[in-house]
């Protein structure tokens, strides 16, 4: 066998385990709030990711690639020797997939275009030295990781506090989603066909002018508002009284009481003699009140509401969830097809194209991978995002999802550098944080922001070690 078909070979291998390791970890994103949610049991989620991701990936995946992803060094470093371009691109993809593999165990969630764009940046550093990177790129890759979650923590925060106030709080909660839920089935739609437009049908030159590209979605969101709109009537009206009982009393007064009893207890503990004596005495009193309110709130008439507002948010939820999986499998793709159709090209004509043309069974082959890996270890990420940062309902996870696509859809026509994993991450601390500090697992937190920083000097890191193996052998 010549050493070009054993290159190639190896390239098929590593695309491959680049796209195992793709699906272990970023199909998180699409699947892992539905998950944590209860909106999806994990068989269906896989089962749904599966088919979504992979058509995704074939028929509107990228089917020209640029050779040096993102632009991250310069091309013409490797002119003299393409071989050296081969080597270079091989230990990123494995690179890449090896820190990948690493972190889908320990269950983080991180960018795999980071992964791969350390990895580039790796083994160009080696090759052309610093003043071949093209460091503007990477600055705004750093940026991202405060551009995506700020962005979305935000966008959810907002759109997950407007549905406690306008469904959650009042004083019947079903008649309050069957009014609102088709505004909220036109945004969805709305939102969920732009990211399509924007992030996955590009890939086949269907990236319509903004303001066709408004036109469709406002159609879509039409449609899909006036069909909302004939479902939810048919919810049983004997499970949603018109008047509440006497004992119905709105959740914002729990929850001021809530903090009310808190500053109280601050109050009380730096307070001395005669004030010190009349702050205990109205703490016992609104502590009193604040454990009669929690215990009225908890009546099985407001749980029964408050359960079928949140069935309504499970089909809005699963909705978001697929239009997020296939926009992914389409997009992220690229990221293990990229460097492999890169290799393919060099190895066929013996040098390096600015854009290379990628075979259908490229796609599928990292389709396939992407599938594999989430139905083997998709699971541990999608724990993370879904149970380990904070308690999700659908409803809670809905707002994520929405917060996560709008954030995309902004970004994506305003040129802002973000991440998809930084910002449904960021989403989902957005929804923990409107519930208040004390519902966010700081730990957890911790340790996705340092797998976020360590990321690039990871793939870095390994793939200069992966180079010079490769070298060394080849």
């Amino acid at each position: 066998m010549d050493t070009n078909a054993i290159l190639l070979s190896l390239a098929l291998i590593f695309g491959f385990y680049m796209a195992w390791s793709i699906g272990a970890n970023d199909v998180a994103n699409a699947m892992g709030t539905s998950v944590g949610s209860g909106a999806l049991t994990l068989k269906h989620a896989v089962i749904i990711a599966a088919v979504l991701e992979f058509s995704g990936a074939v028929f509107v995946g990228m089917h020209v690639s640029e050779t040096v992803r993102k632009g991250i060094i310069n091309p013409e470093i490797f002119a003299s020797d393409p071989h050296i371009f081969v080597y270079g691109m091989l230990g990123a993809l494995l690179a890449a997939a090896i820190w990948l593999q690493v972190a889908s165990y320990y269950g983080w969630p991180v960018s795999t275009t980071h992964s791969i764009v350390g990895s580039i940046l790796g083994f160009g550093v080696v090759v052309g030295g610093v003043e071949a990177i093209y460091w503007g790129k990477v600055g705004s890759i750093v940026a991202s990781w405060v551009v995506s979650p700020a962005l979305s923590g935000t966008m959810s925060f907002l759109i997950f506090s407007l549905l406690r106030k306008k469904i959650f709080y009042a004083p019947d909660p079903v008649a309050a989603a069957k009014r609102i839920t088709p505004s909220l089935v036109f945004s969805v739609f709305f939102i969920l066909s732009l990211v399509l437009v924007f992030k996955g049908l590009k890939n086949l030159n269907l990236d319509l002018p903004l303001p066709q590209a408004l036109c469709v979605a406002s159609i879509a969101g039409v449609v899909a508002a006036f069909i909302s709109a004939i479902l939810v009537r048919r919810i049983d009206a004997t499970t949603s009284p018109s008047v509440i009982s006497g004992n119905y009393c709105n959740p914002q007064v729990e929850e001021g009481l809530s903090k009310t009893v808190k500053h109280l207890e601050r109050a009380q503990e730096v307070a001395e003699g005669a004030v010190k004596t009349e702050v205990s005495r109205i703490l016992a009193d609104v502590s009193k009140l604040a454990t009669n309110v929690k215990d009225q709130s908890g009546t099985d008439e407001n749980v029964q509401q408050h359960n079928i507002v949140e069935r309504i948010f499970v089909y809005l939820q699963i909705l978001s969830a697929c239009f997020v999986a296939f926009a992914h499998g389409a997009n992220d793709v690229a990221n293990a097809i990229g460097p492999l159709s890169a290799v393919i090209s060099v190895l066929q004509n013996g040098t390096i194209a600015l854009k290379a043309t990628v075979p259908i069974w490229v796609l599928a082959l990292g389709g396939l991978g992407i599938v594999t890996g989430l139905a083997t270890w998709g699971w541990r990420v999608i724990e993370t995002i879904g149970k380990r940062i904070t308690d999700l309902t659908p409803s809670r996870g809905f707002s994520a999802e929405f917060g996560a696509a709008t954030t995309i859809v902004i970004a994506s026509k305003f040129g802002l550098p973000i991440s998809t994993t930084h910002t449904l991450v960021g989403a989902v601390l957005g929804v923990g944080l409107a519930r208040g500090m004390g519902a966010l697992n700081l730990a957890t937190i911790r340790n996705i922001v340092i797998s976020w920083i360590v990321t690039i000097p990871a793939g870095a890191s390994i793939a200069i070690l992966c180079f010079y193996i490769l070298k060394a052998i080849f």
